[in-house]
């Protein structure tokens, strides 16, 4: 049986950084450490730091009675709302938020204060579009598509900003804003997609059109894997969503003559060569 594994897949720049940031504190840090929300979407990774005395926050309210320690913010980043809380606690802050969603954040709160309405292309739900929006004010809104977009009833010769969550669909993006482009907007579109995740859809991609069977790992709530397989699955009926080799059925990869892997960006490198071996034996 032929295995390909994607070049691109598991750990992005931002995901390694911040899991070795709290691995880091771990060592130096004094008082209990905590995560404002998991580090990353990857529940293996998470449980292991928990059991080295990790502890997750998961609320803002948790969050503001916070006195002690240190907290460290994941990759997706955080509104600067969080930031004012920290400070005002006297709570020790590790900031791992990944560089390309600060670029974001630092563009969003220009663009408002030059009078632009910042229009974010993403998942509302998702922790790094909330962090993104915590930069904007009152006008910024978030949408995943062209109807959403219609829907708020944006006067024509308006002034927008468009920015996008790091990992949305480029081909989504891009589709949307060249159709918002044909009204009558005076529009600036900045394309925040993390290189990375652009790479790493088109690997994907050309893999799953060439393989019997293609295999997508991540977390379930990881919204980069997430889109993964729906690349993935709409050039390879055969695809499977798996968060570890425990979830993967052998009868779905026996008797096929290839078979193809990519992971997310919070998937650990010892997962994929897992599911690789499992493929291969």
């Amino acid at each position: 049986m032929e295995v390909i594994v994607a070049r691109t897949a598991g750990f992005c720049f931002g995901v390694r950084r911040a899991v070795e940031k709290v691995y880091e504190q771990l060592k130096t840090g004094e008082g209990p450490i905590y995560t404002y929300g998991p580090i990353i979407h990857n529940e293996e990774v998470v449980k292991d730091l928990e059991q080295k005395g990790v502890l997750v926050i998961e609320s803002l309210e948790e969050l503001k009675r916070l006195k002690g320690g240190t907290v460290i913010l994941r990759s997706h980043g955080v509104g600067k709302e969080i930031y004012d809380i920290l400070r005002k606690n006297g709570v020790m802050l590790v900031d791992a938020t990944c560089p390309y969603v600060k670029k974001i954040h630092k563009i969003v709160e220009e663009q408002c204060k030059a009078g632009r309405q910042v229009i974010i292309v993403g998942d509302e739900s998702h922790p790094e579009v909330q962090g993104i929006k915590g930069w904007g004010n009152e006008d910024t809104r978030v949408v995943r598509d062209l109807s959403e977009f219609e829907d708020l009833g944006i006067l024509e010769g308006s002034k927008l900003c468009f920015v996008a969550q790091t990992t949305f669909n480029y081909n989504k993006f891009k589709d949307l804003v060249e159709k918002i482009f044909k009204k009558r907007y005076d529009i600036i579109v900045l394309n925040t997609i993390c290189n990375a995740t652009q790479e790493r859809q088109a690997e994907a991609m050309q893999i799953a059109s060439q393989v019997d069977v293609m295999l997508v790992i991540g977390g379930r709530h990881s919204s980069n894997t997430q889109k993964l397989y729906e690349i993935c699955r709409k050039e390879c009926n055969h695809t499977y969503y798996i968060q570890t080799l425990g979830d993967l059925n052998p009868e779905s990869i026996r008797s096929v003559r290839s078979v193809g892997i990519t992971a997310g960006a919070s998937t650990p490198n010892h997962i994929i060569e897992e599911a690789r071996a499992k493929c291969q034996n």
